[in-house]
């Protein structure tokens, strides 16, 4: 089973992920999203895979995401993936891909059962 981690080096949680998932045994391919974008289908993909609420991919306290200047709330599902892929640094970090599901990392733990 591949898993993968969308990791950004400088977030403390991404790095942390990153950790834990080495400590049980798992090596990761790394996507550090922000020096490869996702396209939108890309996009797409990790929001169904993830599933639940589609704001939850995407970070609010970036002044990018200040910027839209709409609340979290009034995003439609297509502006989320939009804001993603124009502006990557709004993806929520770290999302774990592993075969068809994905979950976020917010607290790194949340990852765990991806590997069961």
């Amino acid at each position: 089973m591949t898993v993968t981690i969308w990791h950004n080096p400088r977030c403390s949680k991404s790095r942390e992920t990153l950790e834990l998932l080495r400590k049980k045994g798992v090596e990761p391919a790394i996507r550090e999203y922000l020096k490869q974008p996702p396209g939108k289908a890309e996009v797409e993909t990790l929001l169904d895979q993830v599933g639940g609420e589609p704001a939850a991919l995407i970070r609010d306290g970036e002044a990018e995401f200040k910027a839209l200047k709409k609340r979290k709330a009034d995003l439609s599902r297509a502006d989320i993936v939009k804001a993603i892929v124009a502006h990557p640094v709004l993806l929520q970090r770290p999302i774990v891909v592993s075969g068809r599901r994905a979950a976020i990392g917010r607290p790194p733990e949340a990852v765990l059962p991806l590997l069961k």
